[in-house]
């Protein structure tokens, strides 16, 4: 290592610990994360509250670092399908349930991971049979067996200790050794926990997740904004703008199935099918990422230029049910966008409001009219009054509106069409994680 990057690595960590001195300052290291009373203000932002942030890199561990994981991986879950069978084995016995005091009494000094990491799994049994015991109760819930037992896992966790960054390109790991990592930006807060996780495409990533204090940022905008997503465009926004649908599953469809077919004639068990089965998961991976990267750009952009901005509160689920639309439904990712909008809207100041989508494609913007409207009816028109646009732009001007299929006062106005929308422009920057 060169002078120049000596420096480098200094000024990087030395920044890195001066933010989470001040956040130990601030906070305290036995404060819980949402009781924090006092306010920090300076001219622009005031806290209140403390809030988690996961920040995820990409780690390069060596040969012998991955079996070392990967023992860990399988150690992990030979943790977890022993505790989750004695848990079984106790609830039908006795009808009660073990602590996780219990848990990691049994599992103390007898696995050769980490005791943090161990002691994790016995939380993950814990909360698997906490939401057992939800499902039972919830009359709606038609699944109430046991938790099923783990065939594989593909992370670790480290709660408090048992790792440490050396520099920006070494994180420490116990029971595993100096691993390279790409720190392409420090982490802001105090770190809380570290995962160790691998994809299907066998790439290796640590999540950390840093306690950071809540900023009231003000907006610089006053501006606001109603979206109706669909299918057609992915999003139409009340000011005229459309967003195209990318279609990223669509577009890739032909290679997945050449893919699949190959895999599918390859012998189980031979090196030629886990070499298809490679290049299949890297396809899916990189429609993964399209995706990521389109849905973190457009809501940044949206974020940054509308302070409220209007969404409809969609029921995903039962919308997934028709099944001559739900591939392209699943490819939309309307929750991931929604919750990308809710996060970036803390940060950038902007607030978002969730409307009721009753009606908001039937009813006429102009005078509140409400009119049948197949879904095969792309245009609007109002028998009464004669105003006439697209139906998503009719609908995205409702839900700014906040009408949410309620009632509303209407004025009288001009009943001259809207003028053809233009295309909002999602413009190139760094993908948040």
């Amino acid at each position: 290592m060169n002078g120049k990057s000596k420096k480098k690595t200094v000024m990087y960590l030395s920044s890195w610990r001066e933010d989470s001195d001040l956040v130990r300052r601030q906070v305290g290291d036995e404060s819980p994360i949402v009781s924090t009373t006092k306010k920090y203000i300076n001219s622009n932002t005031i806290s209140t509250s403390m809030s988690l942030l996961m920040y995820q890199y990409r780690i390069y561990p060596s040969q012998k670092q991955k079996v070392r994981l990967i023992n860990s991986l399988k150690t992990c879950k030979a943790i977890y399908n022993e505790l989750l069978e004695l848990s079984i084995t106790t609830y039908k016995k006795t009808k009660k349930t073990l602590r996780k005091f219990d848990y990691n009494k049994i599992i103390k000094g007898k696995y050769s991971v980490h005791s943090q990491v161990a002691q994790n799994v016995s939380d993950r049994v814990h909360k698997a049979f906490s939401n057992f015991f939800r499902r039972v109760k919830d009359k709606s819930c038609k699944k109430k067996g046991f938790p099923r037992f783990k065939s594989r896992i593909n992370s670790i966790t480290f709660p408090q200790s048992g790792f440490k960054l050396l520099s920006d390109r070494r994180l420490k790991l116990s029971k595993v050794g100096s691993v390279p990592i790409i720190l392409h930006r420090i982490p802001k807060g105090k770190i809380k926990t570290l995962t160790i996780k691998q994809n299907k495409v066998g790439q290796w990533f640590a999540i950390f997740s840093c306690e950071v204090i809540d900023k009231a940022v003000i907006h610089t905008s006053k501006d606001s904004v109603g979206i109706d997503v669909g299918l057609e465009n992915y999003a139409t926004l009340s000011n005229g703008e459309v967003v195209t649908n990318p279609r990223h599953l669509i577009q890739s469809e032909h290679r997945l199935k050449l893919l699949q077919r190959r895999l599918s004639r390859k012998k189980k068990g031979s090196a030629n099918r886990r070499k298809a089965r490679f290049r299949l998961a890297k396809q899916h991976l990189r429609i993964v990422n399209q995706r990521a990267d389109f849905l973190h750009k457009l809501s940044k952009t949206i974020t940054q230029k509308f302070a409220i901005i209007n969404v409809e509160k969609l029921n995903i689920t039962s919308m997934l049910k028709n099944h001559w639309l739900a591939k392209n439904i699943e490819d939309t990712s309307w929750n991931t966008f929604i919750k990308n909008l809710e996060y970036k809207a803390v940060t950038s100041g902007s607030k978002l409001v969730k409307i009721n989508p009753r009606n908001t494609s039937k009813t006429c913007s102009k005078c509140g009219t409400i009119t049948e409207m197949p879904l095969s009816k792309r245009n609007f028109l109002c028998p009464k009054c004669g105003f006439a646009c697209h139906r998503d732009l009719n609908a995205s001007i409702n839900i700014l509106d906040g009408m949410g299929g309620l009632p509303k006062t209407y004025t009288p106005v001009e009943t001259t069409p809207l003028q053809p929308s233009n295309r909002l422009q999602v413009l190139p920057m760094k993908q948040e994680l």
